[in-house]
């Protein structure tokens, strides 16, 4: 009877298994990783193109920025569509991974927001401040409240600034700057004075954008941070991809933003 259990505990691990795998390996399926909002909508949106092509698209949502990557790498997605290039840089520096973007699609409003204060000229000495705690959108949050007047940064700032380049002549201290998980700024909005937020955290927490009291430069978010469409190496041509990539910069796809977001997300292609 043991080995009987035993023999058919592991015939059904087999079967499991293999369901992942041919899952995995359908090339009729495009398996995505991507945040809530606006990422998981807007790939929804084109679900029904792909599927026209003969594709079942797939949607993993994350609420993290290091899962979709690994998962990319590891195979068990083909693609994600989360991030920008400057984050998928440093992932790649830091983990060791091959991860490269096949197109840029969007880039979100990336802002400075306050229960509190409606203007930066407004912001006093001792306000305190919550950023994201990842390398690049740290450095993108601290080059934003640069451009407010509220810090001062070592040689100007750059992609890589952290606190510790914040200057002792800036307006607010570097001692008043709280590093966090970008899913957890819209809830510290609470606790601090001011907050700056990723577009899509404060999309899918319903953020009141008319709180934002300094959002960044249209120009700058286009070139910087555009949000692409990211596989591992070696899979850029894969005809899923290159299917998903076409459906993805579609005109289809620049009426459907720009009429669900008003603005606060913006088609790069």
């Amino acid at each position: 009877m043991k080995r009987l259990l035993k023999f058919i505990a592991l015939s059904f691990a087999a079967v499991l298994l293999f369901g992942f795998t041919a899952c995995k390996d359908d090339p009729n399926t495009i398996r995505v990783g991507a945040s809530a909002v606006p990422h998981a909508e807007i790939l929804a949106a084109v679900e029904d193109d792909l599927k026209e092509q003969g594709y079942t698209l797939k949607i993993d949502i994350y609420s993290d920025y290091v899962l979709p990557n690994t998962a990319v790498q590891s195979g068990e997605l083909l693609a994600n569509f989360f991030q920008h290039q400057p984050y998928l840089t440093q992932f790649n520096k830091d983990n060791g991974t091959d991860l490269v973007s096949v197109g840029s699609i969007h880039y979100e409003a990336f802002a400075i927001y306050s229960e509190t204060v409606t203007d930066v000229a407004n912001v006093s000495a001792d306000a305190t401040v919550a950023i994201p705690n990842d390398g690049s959108n740290r450095a993108r949050a601290l080059l934003l409240l640069q451009d407010a007047g509220l810090v001062e940064l070592k040689d100007g700032g750059s992609v890589s600034s952290t606190k510790e380049d914040v200057l002792p002549s800036s307006k607010l201290s570097k001692d008043n700057i709280r590093e966090m998980e970008a899913a957890l700024l819209p809830e510290a909005m609470k606790e601090v004075t001011l907050a700056v937020i990723n577009g899509n955290y404060a999309l899918t927490n319903q953020v009141d954008t008319s709180k934002a009291i300094l959002i960044e430069e249209a120009s700058v978010a286009a070139a910087e941070y555009a949000n692409v469409l990211c596989v591992k190496r070696g899979n850029e041509e894969d005809p899923r991809v290159v299917a998903l990539l076409e459906a993805l910069t579609s005109r289809k796809v620049k009426d459907f933003i720009e009429q669900k977001y008003n603005g606060f997300v913006v088609a790069v292609f």
